[in-house]
């Protein structure tokens, strides 16, 4: 028997959430402290410490995010058939508290060592966790999309204290200090999820007699796939010796992967094949969302370190852990109001639909950017910009991140067949997979020369014109969703 499928509440809606989210909103607020907490300083330590290329520093963090991105696509799969959602995250967090506490030590050999272990551990946690969400309730209950906002504000809750910490500890104390910590509230996050799973009325293995089942030399499947699992790290930190190659993993994957839901689509009846191919419009324009928006992870670290001006009171506030609080602090500031504000409108039958929700966001993201750029031309002079300005910038980006990144993860659970609701999420990160990859190369269009790095005039222009590209860009894939919005609707059905 599928639990999965079979035991997904169907009480009525309620203004209340079940109180199982809760238990997973703090699970996963502390492991997205530890995992934006560590990516806050990859970059800056790769050009500061390590002393990269900035080519270099960009292709290697985007290989990095592309492939912690693109092993959820495989850990969905694996909960699916074999594991369930719950032995999933508990493997995924065991995982990423090694890669953690290996980036701590101070060693050439655990910088990617460190991050592959953090790369398969996500596989298995990110998409399943969120899958968990999905469960507590039924498929049209309007509290659905509230919910996943709520479960929203968590992770970026602890990206925000993350960023902010662990951010200020690297950059100001010493690096490994900032991976250490990360580390810590991995294992915290893993203990609180351990203490309340058992609460979860979904998530136990499909058949957990396959699981006991020798599949290859004696070896029972469970113990298998997780032994695979550890023979995939060596092989991640050989590829980022040959981050070249990532062009073709990415684009050969994601090829495949719009082969195969293709070919799933099409032995489905008509009603969920149109629904499946509308969470599959939606995804494939998500990618380019994550483009843009993921420069805050790595070209606006540097932006912030070099061309804004971080003095407040006489006081210069440290780059990176203002650039990496600002936006989960954002989505804690609105993550309430939009909670709020779709049930709301929903009353009064004026709730956008999803894929309006997802052109609102590139529309609101490329304002973001723009407001950026403006900044830029007022501080051509001094290649400064105001930290009000980059405040503004990021209110306007994470208020496009909220119409995309919950409704999303909400519009996987709501159009995706229930038995590979799993594998979807697993594909909606891994297009977030690609967007990353994408980010990185971006990126790697503002890198500074190294004689000029120092100097703020000279440097600003390099960022200013892709800035203003972006948003521009931005802004015309936010139309040109809101003029399909009739066609996606009519394939999703009765779901909004």
């Amino acid at each position: 028997m599928d639990l999965t499928e079979t035991e997904i509440p169907e009480a009525p809606a309620s203004t209340g959430h079940p109180k199982q989210l809760y238990m997973l909103f703090f699970a996963e607020m502390w492991e997205r402290f530890s995992f934006y907490g560590m990516k806050a300083l990859l970059l800056a330590y790769m050009v500061t410490q390590l002393k990269f290329d900035e080519p270099k520093g960009y292709a290697i963090l985007g290989s990095y995010a592309a492939l912690v991105y693109t092993m959820p696509l495989f850990g969905g799969v694996m909960a699916d058939r074999f594991l369930g959602y719950r032995k999933a995250v508990m493997f995924g967090g065991i995982l990423m508290s090694i890669g953690h506490l290996v980036l701590a030590v101070p060693a050439d050999w655990s910088f990617f060592f460190g991050m592959a272990f953090i790369i398969c551990g996500n596989g298995f946690f990110k998409p399943n966790i969120s899958s968990l969400v999905g469960t507590l309730y039924a498929d049209n209950d309007p509290r659905k999309d509230s919910g996943f906002s709520i479960f929203y504000m968590g992770i970026n809750i602890g990206a925000a204290l993350g960023g902010l910490l662990c951010g200020y500890v690297g950059q100001q104390i010493n690096w490994h200090y900032g991976f250490g910590l990360a580390g810590i509230f991995m294992i915290l996050g893993l203990v609180v999820f351990a203490i309340g799973k058992s609460s979860l009325k979904a998530g136990l293995p499909p058949n957990p007699a396959i699981l006991k089942k020798p599949f290859f030399a004696g070896i029972p499947t469970e113990i298998f796939i997780y032994g695979a699992t550890l023979l995939v790290i060596p092989a991640i930190v050989a590829l980022f010796h040959r981050y070249e190659v990532m062009d073709y993993i990415m684009f050969g994957l994601g090829a495949i992967s719009l082969g195969y839901i293709l070919y799933i689509a099409f032995q489905l009846d008509a009603e969920p094949r149109n629904k499946l191919f509308a969470a599959l419009i939606m995804i494939i324009f998500s990618t380019l969302f994550w483009a843009f928006y993921e420069q805050n992870a790595g070209s606006l670290n540097l932006f912030a370190m070099r061309n804004v001006d971080m003095h407040v009171g006489g006081i210069e506030l440290p780059a990176l852990s203002v650039n990496n609080f600002l936006p989960p602090a954002w989505v804690i500031a609105l993550s309430f109001p939009f909670a709020w504000l779709w049930p709301a409108l929903n009353r009064k039958g004026l709730e956008p639909s999803t894929p309006l929700k997802f052109g609102l966001s590139f529309v609101l993201l490329g304002i973001g950017f723009s407001v950026f750029y403006g900044a830029c031309l007022l501080g051509a002079d001094t290649g400064l910009i105001s930290l009000p300005a980059f405040i503004l910038g990021y209110f306007f980006i994470i208020s496009g991140e909220l119409c995309i990144s919950p409704i999303g993860l909400s519009m996987v659970t709501k159009l995706s067949p229930a038995k590979i609701v799993a594998m979807m999420m697993g594909i909606w990160f891994f297009a977030s997979a690609i967007g990353e990859f994408l980010a990185g190369k971006i990126g790697s269009l503002m890198s500074v020369p190294r004689e000029v790095v120092d100097n703020p005039v000279l440097s600003l222009p390099y960022y200013a014109d892709i800035i203003s590209k972006i948003g521009i860009y931005s802004i015309g894939i936010g139309i040109l969703l809101v003029v399909l919005v009739p066609l996606i609707r009519r394939l999703m059905g009765n779901v909004r």
